[in-house]
């Protein structure tokens, strides 16, 4: 019996079910944005360390604090680029945690392999934002095919981790404090 039954089943017996319900949900949804939060630094860091060597050059949250920010060169504003780079990613890692606790269909599979899948998607929906969004629109950047090849390929980096860390910290997993053990086949 999970917790929640728990309470659901405490509560009917005193007669106040809609408050537990209210705090049950409430606990689940910030449970959710904690591991969204943790997941989109992680991932924002992997990231980040994925696309720097590839492409040598800042993310474009530089260009975007030179433009709308502060002004001058977007090579003169490292740290505050990457800073709000690092903003971006965990406040998408914050709404992929509600959104993948909140999604039921697929409960049938292990919350990691769902994490993997939704995270992937996450990532490219993300990565076609960027593009669309903030590159065209805001910024007036357009990537050759290479550019835009690892640009897809750094924001697939960040959907597939931060779905792994959500996926395997979410509910269902019966101990996430638990290491992973191995069968070794004999």
């Amino acid at each position: 019996m999970s917790v929640s039954d728990r309470l659901r089943s405490l509560s009917d017996t005193e007669g106040h079910t809609e408050d537990v319900d209210a705090h049950s949900r409430e606990e689940h949804v910030a449970d959710a944005v904690a591991r969204g939060i943790q997941g989109g630094f992680v991932a924002t860091l992997i990231m980040t360390a994925f696309r720097l060597p590839l492409l040598r050059s800042l993310p474009p949250s530089a260009n975007f604090w030179s433009q709308y920010v502060a002004g001058g060169d977007p090579d003169d504003h490292t740290i505050p680029g990457l800073a709000l780079h690092l903003l971006y990613g965990i406040s998408s890692g914050a709404l992929f945690g509600v959104l993948f606790s909140l999604y039921d269909a697929g409960r049938s599979i292990e919350p990691e392999q769902r994490g993997l899948v939704w995270g992937s998607v996450y990532g490219m929906v993300l990565s076609a934002f960027g593009t669309q969004v903030m590159l065209k629109e805001l910024l007036d950047i357009r990537l050759e095919a290479d550019e835009l090849a690892l640009f897809h390929a750094g924001h697939l980096v960040y959907g597939l981790s931060l779905g792994a860390w959500v996926g395997s910290r979410t509910e269902g997993v019966e101990d996430p404090e638990r290491e992973y053990e191995y069968d070794d086949g004999n």
